[in-house]
């Protein structure tokens, strides 16, 4: 019996590999959120049931492909995994369970600068959170941080790149940012969107429209641009005038949600602005890269998330509704559930709160809830 990790089942998921998940944790979580591939099989089967024994789902586990058991935290899908083992089964149980599965962050090259350089995606491969590094002559810039702050400062470390500025694209509500940790840490300069910032309690620089911050000895500019609507505060950059980091303003097979600060009637006005009127301002060629992912079926073969914008303008319904009555409709009536504890996360985001770890993780435990489908 062996434990797999994260980072192995990232790359079955990427490769599209075929495995079978035998998820023992109990109905209601799993079905909320588990872990998805495209050519994943599942049998989920409450731990407590399988306190006497296997025997009984034997018949239900394949022979003929690799098999893992998973649990919330690991010691339940190792005493299962034990009692498979004992039945004559090969199987695997994942390492730290389902919160080590919420942690895990896979760094993906999305593509070059134009004058040396290279654009990373961070996928949060559990939570459905993007996060990226733009590097350049030996600097770099981080948007959107989550707080596993030590993948970003080892990967910096690992191209050879020093950290100089980190952006936030507004207050987030579905996980814990980074970032502030981050700028500590290293000495860069933390921004966020000052109209998300309001009730913070600590020293931030602005990002404000019409920001643009270098990196690099080369002339690339990550320029800010003011995109109301997710928050009243939504900023999205535009960087070497090749990528549109848009936040949580638009996904590829979604549109952000304007409610997470009860503000939806507010400001779904806002939103339909960003989207329809200044996005349609820029060029079709640039390559959208959200803040989030919702459904494993937006991720291109490398595992990378990213669209030509003009792509999604004829592809994305939330981009393809003229009825303005509709849109409104959609966006404040048509909402998933919120993101577990989302307002702890705002305030912790704040500066308000300070959750320990294991406080930080059971906050953020569950999937990301930031879209309208």
């Amino acid at each position: 019996m062996k434990a797999m990790t994260s980072k192995e089942i990232t790359k079955k998921v990427f490769n599209k590999e075929p495995f079978f998940i035998l998820d023992v944790r109990n109905e209601t979580d799993f079905n909320d959120w588990k872990i998805e591939g495209e050519n994943f099989e599942y049998l989920n089967i409450p731990y407590f049931d399988l306190l006497d024994g296997v025997e009984e789902i034997l018949d239900q586990i394949p022979t003929d492909k690799e098999v893992l058991v998973v649990c919330a935290k690991e010691g339940s899908s190792v005493m299962v995994a034990e009692m498979l083992e004992e039945a004559g089964r090969e199987v695997s149980y994942l390492q730290g369970g389902m919160k080590a599965w919420s942690e895990h962050l896979e760094p993906v090259k999305v593509g070059d600068l134009k004058d040396g350089g290279a654009m990373y995606q961070f996928v949060r491969i559990g939570k459905g959170c993007l996060s990226y590094m733009v590097a350049s002559n030996g600097e770099a810039a981080l948007i959107d941080a989550t707080r596993m702050t030590d993948v970003y400062l080892d990967f910096a470390k690992e191209i050879g790149v020093e950290i100089k500025h980190v952006f936030d694209t507004h207050l987030h509500a579905d996980h814990i940012s980074g970032g502030r940790k981050i700028a500590e840490a290293t000495g860069a300069s933390y921004w966020l969107p000052p109209k998300d910032a309001e009730e913070v309690t600590f020293n931030y620089q602005p990002l404000e429209d019409g920001n643009n911050v270098k990196i690099g000895e080369t002339n690339i500019d990550i320029n800010a641009l003011y995109t109301p609507g997710h928050t009243i505060g939504s900023t999205s950059f535009v960087v070497d005038e090749k990528y549109l980091l848009s936040g949580d303003i638009l996904f590829i097979d979604s549109i952000g949600r304007p409610d997470l600060a009860g503000k939806a009637e507010d400001w779904v006005t806002d939103l339909r602005n960003s989207l329809y009127n200044r996005y349609k301002q820029l060029s079709n060629e640039l390559l959208v890269l959200p803040a989030h992912f919702m459904i494993i079926d937006e991720l291109n073969e490398d595992g990378s998330v990213s669209e030509k914008l003009g792509t999604l303008f004829e592809k994305n319904h939330g981009l393809n509704i003229e009825d303005e009555a509709e849109f409104r409709k959609l966006v404040t009536e048509n909402l998933p559930p919120q993101p577990n504890a989302y307002q702890e996360i705002r305030e912790t985001n704040m500066g308000k709160i300070s959750p320990d770890d294991e406080k930080q993780r059971e906050m953020e435990i569950g999937p990301n809830r930031c879209a309208v489908r």
